[in-house]
């Protein structure tokens, strides 16, 4: 049986399916159309931290795909850090698949935290769902369909 991944999230769907049963977005068939997932090593990873970054002091958190984004950074403010769909999070993701308060970026003891706020789906850092994780430098976390790389400078 061939599959169909979800442009999305990635998810591996059996062809005969036209929704996703994971995030339930529109799965995309056909010869060449859509988008194609990248893979990256952890080296290509670490490789990929710098390059946006230039400039950049401190940590941040650095989008790599999703909604049209890529390249963008956000830099933690104080010890709590919003992340979700409400206007009101300090790193506003204004896309369905993200919730209004999706996850909070946590410093404590001069480390940083990524914890979920009970998001429907979830946060994922290295493609692990989390409920709450320490974050090292080149971590990946998917919040929604955003790929963000957190970056320690």
């Amino acid at each position: 049986m061939s599959h169909v991944y979800c442009t999305e999230c990635g998810f591996q769907n059996p062809e005969t399916a036209n929704y996703c049963s994971r995030c339930g977005a529109l799965l995309e068939k056909g010869e060449g159309g859509g988008e194609a997932t990248q893979t990256f090593s952890p080296e290509e990873v670490g490789e990929l931290a710098h390059v946006a970054v230039e400039g950049l002091e401190g940590p941040a958190l650095v989008v790599r795909s999703g909604g049209g984004r890529a390249g963008e950074s956000f830099r933690p403010t104080g010890d709590r850090t919003r992340i979700g769909r409400s206007p009101d999070c300090e790193v506003f993701l204004d896309d369905v698949t993200v919730s209004r308060n999706h996850a909070v970026l946590v410093r404590r003891d001069g480390e940083f935290f990524v914890e979920d706020q009970g998001s429907l789906n979830g946060t994922f850092v290295n493609r692990r769902r989390i409920d709450t994780v320490k974050l090292e430098n080149g971590d990946e976390l998917q919040i929604g369909k955003y790929r963000l790389t957190f970056v320690e400078l």
